[in-house]
This record gives C-alpha cells, structure tokens and sequence, in this order.
C-alpha cells in the first residue's frame, strides 16, 4: 500500500484555504499513485480552534467541509481530522475525530480517546472522550486510525479527568487486540525545544511495544502562541524511522509501506529549532492576520538586535523598521551599533532621541515629585515615552509592534508595562537570555549580521547611570537554571537550593517571579517554544500569598 503523508500549514476558522489545501493533496496523491493520503488532526478548521467550537455556524461548516472532500475521493482515498457531532444526548457535542474518506462519501469516523487537559491544552472542554475501537479494512490491510495522545500513551487509561475509570487498557492496546496491520496517527503536537527528544522516545516505545507500522501526519504551522513543527514520520514495526517529513515547513511525500527501509532522522541543535520556529511564528502571525511590516525599537542591545535579525528573515527587509531612541543615559555605542546592524540588514531606520520628552515630564510631574530623590519611576517615564514612540509609527504607519522582552525579563517583571513590553507578538518571551546569546550567534552563523559588541558588552536598560543588569539581578546563567527548574520542571524553594543555589538568591528569584504575574497578564501573546511557556500554558492566580 501506498501512502501519502500531507504535512500542511492550516489556519484557523479559514474553511475554504483549508479545504483548497486538502483537495490539492489528494489530487497530488492521486498523482503520485497513493492509495491513501492523511492529513493531521482538524485539518479542516485549523487547530486549535478554541471556543469557536461552541458556535453553531463553525460546527455546521465544518461538516460541510467534509462532505466537499469527501466527493473528491474518488480513485484515491483520505483521513482528515475535523470535529464531528456526538449523537448520543450525553456527554460534550463533539469528538475530536478523523475522519476516513473513500469512493466520494464518509466511510468511517474515528473518535479521539485522550483528550489532553495540561498546558496549553483543554480539549476536554469541547470534546467528548471516545469510548469504541474499531479498524478499518482498506486495500486488504486492517489499519487502526488514531488521533495524536491516543498513539503515545504509554500507560493503561487510568483516567485524565477525574477518578472515573473510563478504561482499563488504553487505546491502542484496544486496537492491537484487533491485529491491524498498520497504525495511522493524525496529530497537532506544538514544538518544545526541551521535549523533542522525550517525545520522539516515547512515540518510538509505543511502537517497539505494539510491534506494528506507523505512519504519523502532524500539523505544520503556527496559530496565534502555539508553533507546530510538523517533522511527520513513518516509522517500521520495529521502531526505526524510515521517513521524516521536514521541519517547520509544509512537506510531501509518499511511501510504500511495504518496502520501509531506514532513513535519517533530523539532529539539528536546539537553538537551530528554536530560530526556525520563531522564524515561522513571526511568519505566520503576521501572514494570518493580513498583515505585512513590523516596527520595534533597536536598543544596540542584545534583545532587540535578535527580534530584528528574525523579523528580517520572516518578513523581509523591506517590511522591517526599526527606530533608535536614545537617552541621556544611552552610550554612543548603543546608537552606533544599532545603526550598523540596520545597515547590514538594509532596513529602514529612523533615531528619535526621548531627552525632549523627558525633560517636559519632568516638569510636568515637578510639582508633584518635587525633590524626591530619582528612582524607578523616572527610569519608567523613559521606558513609556519610547513605547508611545513605537506606538506612534506603529498607528501613523500600520506596522504591527514586536516586542523584544525575553523569557529571563519577563519572569522576573524586569520590564515596564505600556513601555518596553508593548507589542503585538512577544518574538522571545519563552526565550531566556542566555538562549537569546546563542540565539545571535546562530544567526551569524555565515557572517555578521548581530554586531560583535552587541555580544559582548553587559547587558543593560540604559535608564539611569552605567545601569547594569547584573545590579537588579543575579548573573544571568544563574538567574536562568533557577527560573528553568522553577518554571519549567516545576521544582520548590528546597529542590533547586539542594541542586548548589544559594538560598537567598532562589528565593529572591522565586519572589520576583510571583509577585510579577500581573505584568504577565497583560503582556502579549508570547510565541511558544518550550513546555511550559507564559500565557495559556501557565495559568497562575494573580492574587494569592507567596
């Protein structure tokens, strides 16, 4: 049997381009001989497409979509994911479900079992879990279609929302009783840099484990914060990859599954990861949204230098301005090595300096500062006036604003809100800064893009004399295994203290990540990179004692 994986990019509530996309794969299929060609899970409406699932109009469109592709299944048959009405009267109205297509009609509707409830996820909100397994027939083969977590659990179903036992095995130890010959795994899986291995070991278990075929279709693509990386694979019954879709980018191919041999599997870094999938998410959010051209502010300082380099590469030169907004307190090499960085990339750049501005707030707030000595709300004024400059163009000129604020930043609140955390998009608020290092230094991989001083000088706010960062907080590769072990492995005050901190520095950096949940609450959609990113992912009371 032949089989054609269709690794597309989707967009959310965008019907006709999703349903245009799906027929031109099938026709490609048909094309290249295929039997069958898969799509990934709700391909049809994009995922995730969040309460939008509650509408009575997108669920209707959404079976029409359906019937559209299934009158063009004549000669070559399809699976696609798309939401499907629940006709029992108990339970959620839908499934998350594939769909199998053949002969120009509906053949069989696979319902997903394990709806995932952590992270970014809450798809037992709109679903109903699926309590029936059945495999198919198809060509002479027995195929057992599943839909993303139903593939990778590795355990038996000991229930994931509530203490209800729904099952005592799980899916597909329910489908391998059935003996199929071949597993179709359709998935929406975002991107984490921290989990690519662990999730390729537990996918490759499973299958060792059942001892049967995988042919697996993932989304590409990135909706709103969540980055998928497609990278969809076949994999032989005994757990070898012999093929892999690429990464971060839209993919074709077809494969005789009964002829699978070895193939080489993608070991690019992390960092390469990462700049790829912010590369995409910058691409897509603006593309998505009808948008063209972006405008931030280009300090001289390591942030900004690394969203422009990316935002260039997403969106173009052309449609990449920057603007320099120096202080009093901003050294010459600040401007000058922004400057130099614009030039090399050939986008527009303008420098208005904010000592005008400052200087008519200081007068403003006189009679009420008076002689109170300088302190961070002076150091905020600043930060404010470059926002509203940012701002301004942004308004007069209709570029969307990208924010330069990283993960280390954010975390600890070392930010001003209607300042330097505006924007549409925040580029690297899952990024630390030390990955923000390495992420420059990727980007000059085949030559300097990112002056060298950019790299090497200490980083600072430039908002009162020969600021430093490293006077507010600790040495950032300090700073960033403790936020790492706090924020992303979830470990306590004593866990990370018995790894080799200082207590009283863990416990400053733990204060400062609580007690600054509020700025994060209303800082913007952050492009999520790794398990556990700020915004959906980490949902955090903004009032409660710490």
């Amino acid at each position: 049997m032949k089989i054609a994986l269709a690794q597309l990019n989707y967009h959310v509530n965008n019907f006709d381009a999703n349903v245009a996309k799906i027929k031109q794969g099938i026709d490609r299929a048909k094309a290249q001989g295929a039997d069958l060609v898969v799509f990934s899970e709700l391909a049809v409406c994009g995922y995730p497409p969040h309460d939008l699932l509650e509408r009575r109009e997108f669920v209707e469109r959404c079976e029409q979509a359906i019937a559209d592709i299934a009158g063009h299944t004549h000669g070559v048959a399809a699976i696609v994911g798309a939401p499907s009405v629940n006709p029992s009267e108990r339970g959620k109205m839908l499934f998350n479900s594939a769909y199998f297509l053949a002969d120009g009609q509906v053949r069989h509707i696979t319902n997903k079992t394990l709806l995932p409830t952590y992270d970014v996820f809450d798809e037992y909100r709109y679903f109903e879990p699926n309590r029936e397994f059945t495999t198919i027939e198809y060509k002479g083969k027995r195929l057992a279609i599943t839909v993303c977590e139903d593939l990778w659990d590795d355990q038996p179903i000991a229930n994931r929302f509530g203490k209800n036992r729904l099952y005592r095995t799980s899916p597909m130890e329910m489908l391998a009783a059935q003996n199929p010959d071949l597993v179709i795994n359709i998935a929406a899986s975002p991107f984490s840099h921290d989990k690519v291995q662990e999730r390729l070991s537990v996918f490759l278990g499973n299958v060792r484990r059942f001892g049967l075929p995988v042919v697996y279709v993932n989304q590409v693509g990135a909706n709103t914060d969540l980055i998928f990386d497609g990278s969809s694979m076949v994999l032989s019954s005994e757990g070898e990859v012999c093929l892999q879709l690429k990464s971060f980018e839209e993919d074709f191919s077809v494969v005789d599954v009964e002829a699978l041999q070895p193939a080489i599997v993608d070991e690019r870094t992390s960092i390469a990861r990462i700049h790829d999938a912010l590369v995409l998410g910058i691409r897509d959010y603006f593309g998505k949204m009808g948008f063209r051209s972006a405008v931030l502010g280009l300090s001289g300082g390591i942030d900004s230098a690394v969203v422009s380099a990316l935002a260039v590469e997403a969106l173009g030169a052309e449609n990449v301005r920057v603007v320099m907004m120096p202080s009093r307190y901003s050294t010459d090499h600040s401007v000058s090595d922004a400057v130099v960085q614009a030039q090399t990339m050939n986008i527009k750049y303008d420098i208005v300096a904010i000592e005008e501005g400052y200087k008519a707030f200081e007068k403003m707030l006189d009679p009420i500062f008076g002689n109170l000595p300088f302190n961070v709300a002076e150091e905020n004024i600043q930060a404010r006036i470059r926002g509203i400059i940012v701002m301004g163009i942004s308004n007069k000129f209709g570029n969307l604003v990208l924010n330069t604020t990283n993960k280390s930043e954010a975390a600890v609140g070392y930010g001003t809100l209607y300042g330097d955390m505006n924007g549409s998009m925040s580029i690297l608020g899952d990024v630390y800064k030390t990955q923000v290092y390495e992420l420059a230094r990727y980007i000059n991989r085949n030559g300097e893009i990112i002056p060298e001083n950019v790299l090497v000088k200490a980083p600072s706010a430039e908002l009162r004399p020969d600021q430093k960062d490293t006077d507010s907080l600790p040495d950032y590769p300090i700073l960033d295994d403790i936020l790492f072990r706090y924020i992303e492995r979830q470990e306590d005050e004593e866990a990370i203290v018995a790894a080799g901190f200082d207590r009283e520095v863990v416990r400053k950096v733990i204060r400062l990540v609580n007690m600054n949940e509020y700025k994060r609450f209303q800082f913007a959609p952050v492009l999520r990179v790794s398990s556990k990113a700020f915004g959906f992912g980490r949902k955090m009371p903004l009032v409660f004692r710490f």
